[in-house]
């Protein structure tokens, strides 16, 4: 069965604990929430239908070994998983990104699984599937996406009821525009925990309204 994808390139990774590092992304199409701050609209609907094999076939033309499967949510997709397995299995570093909202469970275990936690300021904070939360290891990650202090009070709460930095990476990613990279440092320095700041990279080298990047 093919896969509906938005779009595919090479860029460098502009969040997770990987950023900076050049990837190639296979952005799906589709997705079941609709955050007010959501950049990639255009991922809703449309695309191309293509094969594990053909994706796998234009992973290897170009010379990076890291990929990230995003959307979109990739996981609305019943052929991601295997396509994820077919990314690892052809030796590269596979990362997932997804909102949260789908299990995890069916994903290969050689998958950096970073999941969403959505909070209260993207409207989307009730779609969260929280049996996610006991089936992260330590080599996925979790993001939260802030719009304000009280997201960042929000995720706080989560972050301790679920233990998540004791074990494994928290990120924090302050909505572009809207919340200053000081203001989130110094609520992270308060905190006391040890959150990882994850600005947009990819906004600040190309702006917030690029694509392919």
């Amino acid at each position: 069965m093919p896969l509906t994808v938005c779009e595919t390139f090479v860029s460098l990774m502009g969040e997770s604990t990987r950023i900076g590092l050049p990837a190639y992304f296979i952005r799906l199409t589709g997705c079941n929430l609709r955050c007010r701050y959501c950049d990639t609209i255009y991922a809703y609907e449309g695309g191309a239908e293509m094969t594990v094999a053909a994706l796998i076939e234009a992973a290897l033309a170009q010379p990076h070994r890291l990929a990230l499967v995003t959307g979109g949510e990739p996981l609305l997709q019943a052929e991601t998983p295997a396509l994820l397995t077919a990314l690892a299995e052809a030796g590269f570093t596979v990362c997932l990104e997804t909102n949260g909202t789908r299990s995890i469970a069916g994903v290969d275990a050689r998958v950096c699984r970073i999941v969403d936690v959505k909070c209260p300021g993207s409207g989307m904070a009730d779609q969260h599937h929280w049996a996610n939360m006991d089936l992260l290891t330590p080599r996925d990650e979790v993001k939260f996406v802030v719009t304000g202090r009280a997201d960042f009070a929000w995720a706080l709460t989560v972050i301790r009821d679920h233990r998540l930095a004791a074990r494994l990476p928290v990120l924090i990613s302050p909505v572009f525009g809207e919340v200053p990279l000081t203001e989130a440092a110094a609520w992270i320095v308060e905190s006391g925990l040890p959150l990882r700041l994850n600005p947009q990279l990819h906004k600040y080298i190309w702006g917030p309204a690029a694509r392919g990047v």
